[in-house]
């Protein structure tokens, strides 16, 4: 699926997901200002919860998906695909 509006928007790949995960994992650490608002903000929930991501993606990539969660994964890319067709 591409955005309309690629000049906005990154490339999609695998490199700026996880640097867009680290990014925000740095904001809510209060390291770096948010980009909407330029202020440094502190949420360790938020900043926790994804570096959790970052561990299970990890994970993931060592162990691999179990049968169920690459049916799910193929599921909902599917479902959400079928939607974003329908909407444009």
């Amino acid at each position: 699926m591409s955005n309309q509006n690629n000049s906005q928007m990154p490339e999609v790949n695998f490199s700026t997901f996880i640097m867009s995960l680290a990014s925000s994992a740095l904001m809510h650490l209060g390291e770096v200002p948010n980009p909407e608002t330029r202020e440094l903000e502190k949420n360790e929930m938020l900043a926790a919860h994804t570096i959790d991501l970052l561990n299970m993606l990890e994970d993931k990539f060592n162990n691999g998906l179990t049968t169920e969660e690459a049916q799910l994964f193929k599921d909902v890319l599917y479902e959400v695909r079928m939607k974003y067709v329908v909407k444009n």
